[in-house]
């Protein structure tokens, strides 16, 4: 199976965000409850036409990558989370980008979010 090439690829948004909650909250939890939540207000298929992935989350602060023309669908799955294993949370979105690198530069500065050479994408 060939690779599509760079130009047929669809276009990716990446939201910097900060969670606010009552208690630390792990990326394992963090992850079942964006799927979760974007299962239940987009259904399956909005769900995967979204392709949310949680790429970077560290200290409260993480981002988010979504396709371009899906941002608004992303943003409010991340709206409508508001607890995570009990635990009452809030996101704020920070921003958006259109490269990884860009968005922490800009939106999470001084935060070791996203770490190249640790990278688990």
């Amino acid at each position: 199976m060939k690779v599509l090439p760079p130009t047929l690829r669809p276009d990716k948004r990446y939201l910097a965000f900060e969670l606010v909650s009552e208690s630390p909250v792990t990326r394992d939890e963090l992850i079942r409850e964006i799927f979760s939540a974007a299962s239940q207000l987009l259904g399956d298929v909005g769900a995967s036409e979204c392709a949310i992935r949680l790429l970077a989350f560290e200290d409260s602060c993480g981002v988010v990558r979504c396709t371009s023309d899906r941002t608004g669908n992303t943003r409010a799955v991340l709206a409508t989370i508001t607890n995570v294993k009990g635990k009452k949370v809030l996101f704020h979105v920070l921003g958006i980008s259109g490269t990884v690198i860009g968005a922490t530069k800009k939106y999470l500065e001084g935060a070791d979010v996203f770490n190249p050479q640790n990278s688990h994408i």
